[in-house]
């Protein structure tokens, strides 16, 4: 990677003329591959690339490629033989941080009775749930599954760009800075995934934040059932809102608080909790959120591309080519087919 102006390393390869970010997979191969053909791309040698080659584009995916959908294994094959030929890149999504984590025994964990040992994810109910039908998926093929896991570590977790930055639920620029410097590639080791099991340290705040987003405590040891049957203590918040004042000025997850909740008063501890991207910062594409009805911008320089796509929703992209503000109408997108 080259270094752009402030340092941070830029992912821009002089070739390609514009970029095509494209929100969570979840499986759903064939609603990627009728979008790849509305975005233009086409098979050559049996990878999918621009078919204007003297205009190239490459894609940016935003993770969250595995779990939940009907084709996981089909979908991860298209983007690794789209990534090592060059025509995309990928960082990664909490999914795909779960499925290392859950995957990978902390050393030296083993209990005395030695009949057991502690996953960095554990192996509960909820966790196993979540990855289930990935792991169904590649039970027959074993080779394919422990290739993938070593693959995972090449994603990198965020993307600067000339003109926009992606990550997967949240950029933190404190937290993302620091990690440029500790992780110049931008990629995690096992030992740094060992490591983010800890939500006091480091690994732990970055893995999370970046990953899984901001999220904030349900007040007085509340909990709330989603509808995808979790039950939850937390909620998703805003990171782009300066000085909240109430719960319902920062919530944004598809289970809306109660307006008792919504009303509750943002503390000054939970606003030095938050952290803030400004409006004069470069576009920033994420994913994670489950958005519904017309993708749009959610601010000028701020855009989910999670339409819930695996749960009958949409897929989309955004076409970014130099713009500094973004615009609706470079939103492309299918329904969901899987």
């Amino acid at each position: 990677m080259n270094l752009s102006s402030d340092d941070f390393p830029c992912a821009d390869n002089p070739r390609y003329v514009g970029h095509d970010v494209v929100g969570d997979i979840h499986g759903c191969t064939g609603s990627l591959i009728q979008l790849l053909g509305i975005l233009g791309y086409v098979k050559k040698g049996g990878v999918f690339q621009y078919h204007n080659q003297s205009k190239p584009r490459q894609l940016v995916f935003l993770g969250d490629i595995l779990d939940r959908g009907p084709k996981i294994r089909e979908a991860i094959l298209i983007l690794r033989e789209m990534v090592e030929a060059g025509s995309a890149q990928i960082i990664m999504g909490n999914h795909e941080y779960s499925a290392l984590g859950y995957t990978t025994l902390i050393p030296d964990s083993r209990v005395p009775d030695g009949n057991s040992s502690t996953y960095v994810r554990a192996h509960n109910d909820s966790h196993t749930r979540s990855i289930q039908e990935t792991l169904d998926q590649f039970a027959n093929h074993p080779k394919d599954w422990s290739d993938t896991l070593r693959w995972l570590y090449d994603w990198p977790l965020v993307l600067q760009f000339k003109h926009f930055r992606v990550a997967h639920a949240c950029w933190d620029s404190r937290l993302v800075k620091e990690f440029s410097t500790r992780r110049p590639d931008l990629t995690i080791d096992s030992q740094f995934l060992i490591e983010s099991g800890d939500y006091r340290n480091f690994a732990g705040q970055f893995m999370n934040r970046t990953t899984r987003g901001v999220s904030l405590l349900l007040p007085d040891n509340q909990s709330m059932t989603s509808i995808d049957g979790y039950t939850r203590r937390t909620f998703r918040v805003k990171f782009w809102v300066d000085d909240a004042e109430r719960y319902g000025d920062i919530e944004f997850q598809p289970d809306r608080l109660n307006p008792s909740l919504a009303d509750q008063k943002v503390s000054v501890k939970e606003k030095d909790y938050l952290p803030f991207y400004g409006p004069e910062q470069r576009p920033l594409f994420v994913g994670h959120y489950w958005l519904e009805g017309t993708p749009a911008p959610l601010l000028k320089n701020i855009a989910c591309l999670d339409y819930s796509a695996v749960k009958n929703g949409k897929l989309v992209a955004y076409r970014m080519n130099t713009e500094t503000h973004l615009l609706a109408g470079n939103f492309v997108w299918v329904n969901a087919i899987n």
